[in-house]
């Protein structure tokens, strides 16, 4: 293993900031990562993957683990389904048209979304009616404190909307290597509930979609929305749908009858972070090399040479403007690394 210094971080996030580490390392085997997390010289160690979730908000004085482990296959099957295994480092959509390819149903709602296997159950990753714990078996890990080998299970995953175990008690005490699916093999299940994928099969003049169907209109949406990272640095969805309870829903929907909204229980409900956005007037703003994107008022971008802190500077403002328009609170749904 190679240990750098004052490395650039500008190449392993997303949004293309130039903050800098006081120490990277990349590791491409399990034993390597154990290796270097019992290393004691180094008080404070971050784990990276594909970057696509994180604002760096500074140069940090850490030493960064960039997770690059490898390899998917095959380690159960039925006559209805099989199980496998895919390694941390594996490119999450590229993985997924890997399972498609395979005839194996249960991620297509999930094409394209940035970032590597490895970091999806942290965030219970999701899209178009569809999230990874819907397909999630279990996951292996490292803990830090000790360097130990542990698998989880679904249930002790504990998932939540955009939330796991990984993101409150687990936090920065495990690292996973490894996820396995449960998918099928036939008999799939197809989700085109969502207005924009059956507006998106109706233009394409599908009316039977198969799982391919399902995530080539997915990648046809995200394409149309979401600006690619490789050419306009982003992180995706930068705040999370906020779910408000029955009471704030009919004030909200009372105030503003043609507001778009998902019903997630009898007394919860799931607003739109980017039409909250949108109303504030945010769209296509920028503040400097710090904007909104035009068409994806939910997208934070950096034109260039915007810092971390003029991204994290740019969310607070629009945090603060939701709040005072709507009374509804949105957060980020990335991870704020300081």
């Amino acid at each position: 293993m190679i240990i750098h210094e004052h490395f650039s971080l500008k190449n392993y996030n997303t949004f293309g900031i130039d903050a800098k580490a006081q120490y990277f390392v990349e590791v491409n085997s399990v034993e390597a990562l154990r290796e270097i997390l019992g290393n004691n010289d180094y008080l404070r160690k971050i784990i990276i993957g594909g970057g696509s979730n994180m604002l760096l908000t500074n140069d940090i004085d850490a030493l960064f683990i960039h997770v690059n482990l490898k390899g998917k296959w095959l380690i159960n099957e039925s006559d209805d389904t099989v199980s496998i295994k895919v390694m941390a480092g594996e490119n999450w959509h590229e993985m997924v048209l890997w399972t498609l390819e395979n005839g194996y149903g249960g991620l297509e709602n999930m094409s394209l979304i940035p970032g590597n296997t490895g970091t999806a159950p942290i965030q219970n990753i999701g899209a178009y009616g569809v999230e990874l714990k819907d397909t999630f078996e279990s996951c292996d890990a490292i803990r830090i404190i000790d360097q130990q080998p542990i698998t989880f299970t679904k249930t002790e995953c504990k998932f939540g909307y955009r939330d796991s175990f990984f993101k409150n008690e687990g936090k920065d005490n495990y690292v996973i290597t490894s996820v396995t699916f449960s998918l099928t093999k036939n008999k799939h299940t197809i989700n085109s509930g969502y207005g924009a994928i059956e507006d998106q099969l109706k233009k394409d003049s599908i009316l039977n979609p198969t799982i391919k169907d399902i995530s080539n209109a997915v990648i046809a949406i995200r394409q149309s929305k979401l600006p690619d990272p490789k050419e306009l640095g982003n992180s995706g969805s930068f705040f999370k749908n906020p779910i408000v309870q029955k009471e704030v829903f009919e004030t909200f929907i009372a105030n503003h009858p043609d507001a778009p909204f998902y019903k997630v229980s009898d007394i919860s409900y799931k607003i739109p972070a980017g039409w909250l956005v949108e109303q504030c007037g945010f769209k296509g703003k920028r503040y400097g090399d710090a904007g909104v994107h035009k068409k994806q008022a939910l997208v934070l971008v950096n034109y260039g040479n915007a810092t971390g802190s003029d991204i994290l500077n740019l969310a607070a403002r629009i945090m603060k403007e939701v709040q005072a328009t709507f009374n509804i609170t949105i957060s980020p749904e990335v991870n704020l690394i300081k």
